[in-house]
């Protein structure tokens, strides 16, 4: 059966899995390890991309991700083909490092957010890597440490995964660890890695029980999240393909929202990149954040850059408004 094409749309959760060619490494030692997140780390800054949580096994490694404005091949073929170059060369080889086609997972960010950064951040601690949860709170390859503030990491968005957790800084990071500590026991989780309606309603028994009761239920494999889900993101993926705006126009079109909402109010666009508080500036940057993510699909970090505000910032604007 043929695979479905990708659901790329700039600003869409993913759960990313690239894997080794023949389930064979793609590090060697701490050298390819610091190569392969640094050059993560220069791309999701160039790219605009949103990451939430991480991990680099021996022979794969995970990412939740909002893609920036290239979407997720553009990102993903960067870092992959650079760093296979690097390897190749470095280790004196040839030929393909990685599997011919990464996976990933759209997700439903409500539903699987949470669930997703813990499985995600486990996998040292599964794996054995780390022996336990202490020495996963250090662990440099893996963005738990990162969370845990043990690890300082400019790419990687702690502060909106935080947000998920409470409101102040210590009592979300407590949070966060006891929630870590729960998955411990739940082991592999492939309800996680994978779409398609078994999987997002939570196995066949699940499914047939809502059939009785819902009707026909929308699944697809490329994504993990409810019927509703499913349906309105392919619904939204069609239009897109039909309706398709290049990087250009878009950045065009987000700039005309832009000027359009500080004409009606009588503002500069650069005093609304200045930072100032004074009104009506944090009311106009609220209605344009949710506007440029709801509607366009702009990561929070590019959001933040056209509006001046940090990605945390924005985190917080969308928080507030979905309150």
């Amino acid at each position: 059966m043929p695979r479905g094409a990708r659901l790329d749309s700039p600003g869409t959760l993913h759960h990313v899995m690239v894997r080794g060619i023949e389930g064979r490494r793609i590090v060697d030692d701490d050298k390819d390890r610091e190569k392969f997140v640094t050059r993560t780390g220069e791309i999701v800054l160039d790219t605009g991309t949103s990451v939430y949580a991480w991990a680099l096994m021996d022979n794969h490694a995970h990412f939740l991700l909002k893609s920036g404005n290239p979407g997720l091949s553009g990102f993903m073929r960067r870092l992959l083909s650079g760093y296979a170059m690097y390897y190749n060369r470095r280790h004196k080889r040839y030929g393909h490092l990685f599997q011919n086609r990464y996976k990933s997972i759209v997700c439903e960010e409500d539903a699987y957010f949470k669930a997703l950064v813990r499985y995600i951040h486990l996998n040292p601690l599964r794996a054995g890597a780390a022996d336990k949860l202490s020495a996963l709170d250090r662990y440099k390859w893996c963005g738990h440490s990162v969370i845990m503030n043990r690890r300082k990491n400019n790419w990687q968005d702690r502060e909106y995964v935080l947000t998920w957790f409470g409101d102040k800084e210590a009592d979300a990071r407590k949070s966060y660890r006891r929630f870590v500590k729960k998955g411990i026991v739940l082991g592999k989780q492939p309800e996680l890695t994978g779409g398609g309606l078994i999987r997002s309603m939570g196995g066949w028994s699940a499914v047939k029980a809502m059939r009785k009761t819902a009707g026909e239920l929308k699944g697809d494999e490329r994504i993990l999240g409810s019927g509703a889900f499913v349906s309105v993101l392919l619904k939204e993926a069609e239009a897109r393909i039909k309706y398709q705006i290049s990087a250009s126009g878009m950045e065009h079109q987000i700039q005309k929202e832009i000027e359009s909402l500080c004409r009606q109010e009588k503002i500069s666009v650069e005093m609304l990149r200045s930072g100032s508080r004074r009104s009506p500036l944090p009311g106009l940057r609220k209605k344009l954040a949710v506007k440029l993510v709801a509607q366009y699909g702009v990561s929070l970090a590019e959001t933040g850059r056209q509006l001046g505000v940090s990605t945390s910032g924005i985190a917080q604007i969308l928080k507030r408004n979905k309150s």
